[in-house]
């Protein structure tokens, strides 16, 4: 059903992985988070199943996980990552040809791991939703439109929070959240009020 794989070079330990037409070819790129190395990674498509060597772009400390979305409404898809070990999101803006500017951070709580990014507050703007598993929190990051955020805004969930996902679970038309707690073998979820 499917050929052999392919493998294409990455930094250090590469966690997370994202796929969008990050140069406006409309071909799928992949983006990966490089925990050890720091760095995210976009490796472009060639268009014919084949991607070039990635190009990195430095991150926080440990960056676990990455979502794409465009940030500042400029039809060109961001990258928006979780820099675990140095309390932070990054932002990095795409400049439209495919490469991004240096990353922008906004603080979070205690080791952010996973982060989503949904519009929250229907403005049609997509906000940050990240996950902090050394705070058993989650943060909201509103979007101010012009591809910067509000500060934080805290919830409580249970232990040791490690994934988040956003999805209207009870059909009134407002994202809730969902989140995946390591610690306590449980999953929260807060709806939307």
């Amino acid at each position: 059903m499917f050929l052999n794989q392919t493998t294409y070079a990455t930094g250090t330990s590469p966690r997370s992985v994202a796929i969008v037409d990050v140069n406006s070819d409309n071909k799928p790129d992949i983006i990966v988070s490089n925990w050890n190395s720091k760095t995210v990674g976009v490796l472009l498509n060639n268009g014919n199943g084949t991607f070039l060597t990635q190009t990195t772009y430095t991150t926080g400390t440990n960056p676990g996980s990455v979502a794409v979305v465009d940030v500042n409404s400029e039809n060109r898809t961001d990258i928006i990552d979780s820099n675990t070990y140095s309390n932070t999101v990054g932002v990095l803006l795409n400049t439209g040809s495919g490469t991004f500017l240096t990353q922008i951070t906004y603080t979070t709580g205690s080791y952010p791991y996973s982060v989503a990014a949904v519009d929250v507050n229907s403005d049609n703007k997509p906000d940050v939703i990240v996950a902090n598993a050394g705070s058993n929190t989650i943060n909201v990051l509103l979007n101010t439109g012009s591809g910067t955020f509000l500060t934080k805004t805290t919830y409580a969930t249970a232990t040791y929070p490690e994934s988040v996902a956003v999805v209207d679970v009870n059909d009134d038309n407002k994202p809730d959240i969902i989140v995946a707690n390591l610690g306590s073998s449980t999953v929260s979820v807060l709806l939307h009020c």
